[in-house]
Protein backbone atom coordinates (compact mmCIF):
# COMPACT_ATOMS: atom_id res chain seq x y z
CA UNK A 1 0.00 0.00 0.00
CA UNK A 2 1.12 3.31 -1.17
CA UNK A 3 1.09 6.21 1.90
CA UNK A 4 1.05 9.72 0.12
CA UNK A 5 2.81 12.54 1.47
CA UNK A 6 2.19 16.22 0.29
CA UNK A 7 5.22 18.03 -0.98
CA UNK A 8 5.83 20.09 2.17
CA UNK A 9 2.85 18.97 4.48
CA UNK A 10 1.88 22.57 4.15
CA UNK A 11 3.75 24.16 6.19
CA UNK A 12 5.09 21.36 8.74
CA UNK A 13 7.37 19.56 6.54
CA UNK A 14 9.62 21.65 5.81
CA UNK A 15 12.61 19.31 5.16
CA UNK A 16 13.00 18.58 1.18
CA UNK A 17 15.78 16.63 0.43
CA UNK A 18 16.79 14.27 -1.84
CA UNK A 19 20.25 12.53 -3.56
CA UNK A 20 21.96 10.49 -5.64
CA UNK A 21 25.07 8.95 -5.92
CA UNK A 22 27.13 5.82 -4.26
CA UNK A 23 26.20 4.70 -0.57
CA UNK A 24 30.04 3.31 -0.11
CA UNK A 25 31.86 6.89 -0.41
CA UNK A 26 29.44 8.06 2.49
CA UNK A 27 32.59 9.55 5.02
CA UNK A 28 32.39 9.12 9.03
CA UNK A 29 34.42 10.43 11.88
CA UNK A 30 35.71 12.51 11.28
CA UNK A 31 33.53 14.26 9.15
CA UNK A 32 35.23 16.61 6.83
CA UNK A 33 34.35 20.06 7.64
CA UNK A 34 32.58 21.40 4.83
CA UNK A 35 31.95 24.89 4.27
CA UNK A 36 28.73 24.00 7.17
CA UNK A 37 26.72 27.60 7.08
CA UNK A 38 26.49 29.28 10.85
CA UNK A 39 22.92 30.82 10.02
CA UNK A 40 22.52 34.10 11.47
CA UNK A 41 19.47 35.11 13.95
CA UNK A 42 18.38 38.06 11.90
CA UNK A 43 14.74 38.74 12.06
CA UNK A 44 12.60 38.23 9.08
CA UNK A 45 10.93 41.42 7.36
CA UNK A 46 7.18 42.19 8.90
CA UNK A 47 4.93 39.77 7.39
CA UNK A 48 7.37 37.01 5.86
CA UNK A 49 7.04 33.37 7.14
CA UNK A 50 4.38 30.88 6.87
CA UNK A 51 3.90 30.43 10.42
CA UNK A 52 3.25 33.67 12.50
CA UNK A 53 3.26 32.08 15.47
CA UNK A 54 7.31 32.12 15.04
CA UNK A 55 9.18 34.86 15.76
CA UNK A 56 10.36 36.73 12.77
CA UNK A 57 13.65 35.39 14.15
CA UNK A 58 12.78 31.83 14.01
CA UNK A 59 11.16 32.70 10.99
CA UNK A 60 14.10 33.70 8.77
CA UNK A 61 16.18 30.85 10.78
CA UNK A 62 14.04 28.21 9.27
CA UNK A 63 13.77 29.21 6.15
CA UNK A 64 17.53 29.67 5.77
CA UNK A 65 17.71 26.06 7.58
CA UNK A 66 15.23 24.42 4.90
CA UNK A 67 16.80 26.07 1.50
CA UNK A 68 20.35 24.48 3.00
CA UNK A 69 18.59 21.19 3.35
CA UNK A 70 17.05 20.97 -0.31
CA UNK A 71 20.62 22.37 -1.50
CA UNK A 72 21.69 18.87 -0.07
CA UNK A 73 19.09 16.58 -0.62
CA UNK A 74 16.24 17.60 -2.40
CA UNK A 75 12.73 16.46 -2.22
CA UNK A 76 10.38 14.08 -0.26
CA UNK A 77 8.96 11.73 -2.51
CA UNK A 78 5.16 12.31 -3.22
CA UNK A 79 4.53 8.46 -2.53
CA UNK A 80 6.12 5.65 -0.95
CA UNK A 81 5.66 2.30 0.41
CA UNK A 82 5.35 0.75 3.99
CA UNK A 83 8.51 1.63 5.96
CA UNK A 84 9.56 0.22 9.63
CA UNK A 85 12.47 2.57 10.57
CA UNK A 86 14.06 2.41 13.66
CA UNK A 87 16.45 4.63 15.58
CA UNK A 88 18.76 4.30 18.29
CA UNK A 89 20.43 7.10 20.59
CA UNK A 90 22.64 7.46 23.20
CA UNK A 91 20.86 8.45 26.43
CA UNK A 92 17.78 9.28 27.48
CA UNK A 93 19.96 10.57 30.44
CA UNK A 94 20.65 13.50 28.68
CA UNK A 95 17.82 16.20 27.58
CA UNK A 96 18.92 16.90 24.16
CA UNK A 97 18.88 12.98 23.27
CA UNK A 98 15.37 12.95 25.21
CA UNK A 99 14.28 15.49 22.79
CA UNK A 100 15.38 13.85 19.38
CA UNK A 101 13.38 10.66 21.22
CA UNK A 102 9.97 12.78 21.50
CA UNK A 103 10.64 14.68 18.02
CA UNK A 104 11.86 11.59 16.06
CA UNK A 105 8.14 9.98 17.53
CA UNK A 106 6.50 13.16 16.26
CA UNK A 107 7.52 13.36 12.51
CA UNK A 108 7.04 9.56 11.92
CA UNK A 109 3.64 10.46 13.28
CA UNK A 110 2.97 13.31 10.86
CA UNK A 111 4.93 11.74 7.92
CA UNK A 112 2.87 8.72 8.19
CA UNK A 113 6.09 6.38 8.79
CA UNK A 114 6.77 3.58 11.70
CA UNK A 115 9.81 4.38 13.76
CA UNK A 116 10.82 2.81 17.47
CA UNK A 117 13.58 4.98 19.04
CA UNK A 118 15.77 2.68 21.41
CA UNK A 119 18.75 3.65 23.51
CA UNK A 120 21.38 2.48 25.86
CA UNK A 121 21.29 2.82 29.49
CA UNK A 122 23.99 6.12 29.92
CA UNK A 123 25.65 8.04 28.08
CA UNK A 124 28.91 6.16 28.36
CA UNK A 125 27.42 2.36 28.64
CA UNK A 126 28.94 1.42 25.00
CA UNK A 127 28.27 -2.21 25.40
CA UNK A 128 24.36 -1.70 26.46
CA UNK A 129 24.46 0.38 22.89
CA UNK A 130 25.51 -2.13 21.19
CA UNK A 131 22.95 -5.22 22.59
CA UNK A 132 20.36 -2.92 21.58
CA UNK A 133 21.19 -2.18 17.70
CA UNK A 134 22.40 -6.18 17.46
CA UNK A 135 18.82 -6.96 18.52
CA UNK A 136 17.31 -4.42 16.41
CA UNK A 137 18.78 -5.94 13.58
CA UNK A 138 17.63 -9.39 13.75
CA UNK A 139 14.26 -7.54 13.29
CA UNK A 140 12.28 -6.08 10.71
CA UNK A 141 13.44 -2.85 9.90
CA UNK A 142 14.01 -1.59 6.75
CA UNK A 143 16.37 1.18 7.95
CA UNK A 144 17.82 2.22 11.30
CA UNK A 145 19.04 5.55 11.88
CA UNK A 146 22.01 5.09 14.92
CA UNK A 147 23.89 7.86 16.92
CA UNK A 148 26.92 5.95 18.52
CA UNK A 149 28.26 6.83 21.65
CA UNK A 150 31.80 6.82 20.16
CA UNK A 151 33.98 6.31 16.68
CA UNK A 152 33.58 2.28 17.08
CA UNK A 153 31.24 0.67 19.33
CA UNK A 154 28.41 0.19 16.98
CA UNK A 155 30.68 -1.05 14.23
CA UNK A 156 29.38 -5.06 14.81
CA UNK A 157 25.74 -3.92 14.97
CA UNK A 158 26.43 -2.19 11.45
CA UNK A 159 27.75 -5.24 9.72
CA UNK A 160 24.74 -7.13 11.07
CA UNK A 161 22.60 -4.96 9.38
CA UNK A 162 24.19 -4.97 5.97
CA UNK A 163 24.37 -8.55 6.34
CA UNK A 164 20.36 -8.66 7.03
CA UNK A 165 19.67 -6.00 4.10
CA UNK A 166 18.80 -3.64 7.00
CA UNK A 167 19.73 0.29 5.45
CA UNK A 168 21.70 2.29 8.40
CA UNK A 169 21.71 6.05 8.62
CA UNK A 170 24.59 7.81 10.79
CA UNK A 171 23.19 10.68 12.68
CA UNK A 172 25.04 12.83 14.64
CA UNK A 173 28.09 11.50 16.44
CA UNK A 174 30.33 9.93 13.53
CA UNK A 175 31.21 6.30 12.90
CA UNK A 176 34.45 5.55 12.22
CA UNK A 177 34.06 4.48 8.69
CA UNK A 178 37.68 3.02 8.43
CA UNK A 179 37.60 1.18 11.06
CA UNK A 180 34.06 -0.05 9.78
CA UNK A 181 35.08 -0.87 6.30
CA UNK A 182 37.89 -2.88 8.05
CA UNK A 183 35.31 -5.24 9.50
CA UNK A 184 33.60 -5.69 6.32
CA UNK A 185 30.61 -3.07 6.80
CA UNK A 186 29.63 0.14 5.57
CA UNK A 187 27.41 3.40 5.97
CA UNK A 188 24.30 3.82 3.65
CA UNK A 189 24.21 7.61 4.73
CA UNK A 190 25.32 10.26 7.00
CA UNK A 191 23.63 13.17 8.43
CA UNK A 192 25.42 15.41 11.07
CA UNK A 193 26.72 18.61 12.20
CA UNK A 194 30.18 20.05 11.47
CA UNK A 195 30.98 19.75 15.12
CA UNK A 196 34.70 21.38 14.39
CA UNK A 197 33.03 24.70 13.17
CA UNK A 198 30.55 24.58 16.47
CA UNK A 199 33.70 25.10 18.74
CA UNK A 200 35.07 27.48 16.66
CA UNK A 201 32.24 29.59 16.40
CA UNK A 202 31.84 29.61 20.13
CA UNK A 203 35.44 30.38 20.41
CA UNK A 204 35.19 33.30 18.04
CA UNK A 205 32.21 34.76 19.88
CA UNK A 206 33.82 34.22 23.33
CA UNK A 207 37.19 36.10 22.25
CA UNK A 208 34.81 39.08 20.58
CA UNK A 209 33.55 39.37 24.18
CA UNK A 210 37.06 39.33 25.83
CA UNK A 211 38.75 42.22 24.15
CA UNK A 212 41.51 42.36 27.02
CA UNK A 213 42.05 38.66 26.17
CA UNK A 214 42.64 36.03 29.21
CA UNK A 215 42.85 33.03 30.58
CA UNK A 216 39.64 30.14 29.21
CA UNK A 217 39.03 26.27 29.67
CA UNK A 218 37.15 23.65 27.74
CA UNK A 219 35.31 21.19 29.39
CA UNK A 220 35.37 18.25 26.78
CA UNK A 221 32.82 15.30 26.64
CA UNK A 222 33.71 11.67 26.45
CA UNK A 223 36.80 10.52 25.19
CA UNK A 224 36.84 9.05 21.41
CA UNK A 225 32.95 10.49 21.08
CA UNK A 226 33.24 12.17 17.54
CA UNK A 227 31.29 15.33 18.91
CA UNK A 228 33.24 16.06 21.43
CA UNK A 229 36.61 15.42 19.91
CA UNK A 230 35.55 18.02 17.06
CA UNK A 231 33.82 20.56 19.45
CA UNK A 232 36.83 20.53 21.45
CA UNK A 233 39.66 21.00 18.43
CA UNK A 234 37.79 23.46 16.71
CA UNK A 235 37.42 25.67 20.03
CA UNK A 236 41.21 24.92 21.05
CA UNK A 237 42.63 26.00 17.60
CA UNK A 238 40.94 29.01 17.53
CA UNK A 239 42.14 30.37 21.12
CA UNK A 240 45.37 29.00 21.12
CA UNK A 241 46.07 31.03 17.47
CA UNK A 242 44.77 34.00 19.55
CA UNK A 243 47.87 36.00 20.67
CA UNK A 244 45.99 37.51 24.27
CA UNK A 245 44.20 34.24 25.06
CA UNK A 246 45.60 31.47 26.93
CA UNK A 247 43.52 28.11 27.15
CA UNK A 248 44.67 27.07 30.58
CA UNK A 249 43.27 23.52 30.68
CA UNK A 250 41.18 20.74 28.40
CA UNK A 251 39.67 18.82 30.62
CA UNK A 252 37.26 15.71 29.40
CA UNK A 253 34.08 15.30 32.28
CA UNK A 254 32.39 13.02 30.08
CA UNK A 255 29.20 15.14 29.63
CA UNK A 256 28.61 14.35 33.42
CA UNK A 257 27.37 16.89 35.48
CA UNK A 258 29.31 16.29 38.59
CA UNK A 259 32.36 16.07 36.71
CA UNK A 260 32.01 19.14 35.20
CA UNK A 261 30.91 20.74 38.69
CA UNK A 262 34.46 19.35 40.34
CA UNK A 263 36.22 20.56 37.79
CA UNK A 264 35.20 23.97 37.35
CA UNK A 265 35.83 24.45 40.85
CA UNK A 266 39.20 23.11 40.69
CA UNK A 267 39.64 25.59 37.32
CA UNK A 268 39.21 28.87 39.08
CA UNK A 269 40.78 27.69 42.28
CA UNK A 270 43.76 27.40 40.10
CA UNK A 271 43.08 29.97 37.64
CA UNK A 272 41.32 32.75 39.64
CA UNK A 273 41.40 34.95 36.28
CA UNK A 274 39.77 32.55 33.99
CA UNK A 275 37.30 34.67 31.80
CA UNK A 276 35.57 31.85 30.03
CA UNK A 277 34.53 28.32 29.78
CA UNK A 278 33.56 26.48 26.39
CA UNK A 279 31.96 23.01 27.69
CA UNK A 280 31.13 20.64 25.00
CA UNK A 281 27.47 20.16 26.15
CA UNK A 282 25.19 22.20 28.29
CA UNK A 283 24.50 19.67 30.61
CA UNK A 284 28.41 20.44 31.23
CA UNK A 285 27.90 23.75 30.95
CA UNK A 286 24.64 24.38 33.31
CA UNK A 287 26.76 22.49 35.86
CA UNK A 288 29.57 25.23 35.58
CA UNK A 289 27.54 28.15 35.88
CA UNK A 290 26.44 25.92 39.27
CA UNK A 291 29.82 25.82 40.34
CA UNK A 292 30.54 29.28 39.73
CA UNK A 293 27.66 30.43 41.30
CA UNK A 294 27.92 28.50 44.47
CA UNK A 295 31.83 30.01 44.95
CA UNK A 296 30.60 33.50 44.46
CA UNK A 297 32.55 33.41 41.01
CA UNK A 298 31.20 36.06 38.60
CA UNK A 299 32.36 37.70 35.21
CA UNK A 300 33.10 34.20 33.34
CA UNK A 301 31.96 33.40 29.99
CA UNK A 302 30.08 30.41 30.00
CA UNK A 303 29.11 28.36 26.93
CA UNK A 304 27.38 25.21 25.92
CA UNK A 305 26.10 23.23 23.17
CA UNK A 306 22.61 21.81 22.28
CA UNK A 307 20.55 24.99 23.66
CA UNK A 308 18.39 22.59 26.22
CA UNK A 309 15.49 24.38 27.36
CA UNK A 310 17.38 25.04 30.63
CA UNK A 311 19.98 26.21 28.84
CA UNK A 312 17.23 28.98 27.15
CA UNK A 313 16.11 29.64 30.28
CA UNK A 314 20.25 29.85 31.94
CA UNK A 315 21.18 32.56 28.64
CA UNK A 316 18.07 34.50 29.04
CA UNK A 317 19.21 35.25 32.55
CA UNK A 318 22.39 36.31 31.81
CA UNK A 319 24.01 32.83 33.50
CA UNK A 320 25.29 31.42 30.89
CA UNK A 321 26.10 33.20 27.60
CA UNK A 322 25.63 30.93 24.54
CA UNK A 323 24.79 27.69 23.12
CA UNK A 324 25.22 26.45 19.74
CA UNK A 325 21.98 25.19 18.44
CA UNK A 326 19.98 23.70 15.79
CA UNK A 327 16.82 22.56 14.87
CA UNK A 328 16.77 19.58 16.60
CA UNK A 329 12.77 19.05 15.23
CA UNK A 330 13.64 19.40 11.53
CA UNK A 331 16.63 16.93 12.35
CA UNK A 332 14.78 13.94 12.84
CA UNK A 333 12.58 14.40 9.88
CA UNK A 334 15.17 14.92 7.66
CA UNK A 335 16.76 11.66 8.51
CA UNK A 336 13.34 9.82 8.41
CA UNK A 337 13.22 11.64 4.73
CA UNK A 338 16.33 9.88 4.07
CA UNK A 339 15.11 6.91 5.73
CA UNK A 340 12.25 6.64 3.26
CA UNK A 341 14.46 7.82 -0.23
CA UNK A 342 16.80 5.03 0.55
CA UNK A 343 13.97 2.33 1.05
CA UNK A 344 12.49 3.87 -2.48
CA UNK A 345 16.36 3.22 -3.61
CA UNK A 346 17.80 6.82 -3.69
CA UNK A 347 21.50 6.80 -2.84
CA UNK A 348 23.11 8.89 -0.79
CA UNK A 349 27.34 9.67 -1.72
CA UNK A 350 27.76 12.80 0.34
CA UNK A 351 27.62 13.73 3.89
CA UNK A 352 24.31 15.80 4.96
CA UNK A 353 25.66 18.88 7.27
CA UNK A 354 22.69 20.78 8.89
CA UNK A 355 23.31 24.67 9.11
CA UNK A 356 24.31 26.20 12.71
CA UNK A 357 23.08 28.66 15.12
CA UNK A 358 24.65 29.93 18.30
CA UNK A 359 22.04 31.80 20.23
CA UNK A 360 23.82 33.89 23.12
CA UNK A 361 22.32 36.35 25.46
CA UNK A 362 21.98 38.74 22.52
CA UNK A 363 19.96 37.21 20.16
CA UNK A 364 18.34 34.57 23.39
CA UNK A 365 14.80 36.61 23.24
CA UNK A 366 14.50 36.68 19.70
CA UNK A 367 14.05 33.01 19.22
CA UNK A 368 10.79 31.78 20.74
CA UNK A 369 9.72 28.92 18.75
CA UNK A 370 13.01 27.59 17.96
CA UNK A 371 13.19 23.99 18.41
Amino acid sequence: MKKWYSLLLAAAMLFSLAACGSSANVEGTPAPQESTPVVSATPAPEGEGADSGLSPTVQQLYQEFDAAMEAQIGTMPEQFGDIKVGAVVISLTNPFWVNMKNYYEAAGEEMGIDIDVQTGTTEGDTASQLDVLMTMADMDYDVIIVSPIDGTNLIPGIVKCNENGVKVINLGPGVDVDALEEAGGHLDATITVAFTEQGETVANDMISRLPDGGQVAILAGLAGAGQSEGRTSGAKSVFEATDNIDLVAVQNCDWDATLAYDATKALITEYPDLKGIFCCNDTMALAAVEALTAEGKEGVLVYGVDFTDDARAAISAGTMTGSMSYSSERYTKAALQMAVMLNEGETFENNIYLPLTLVTVDNVNDLEGWK
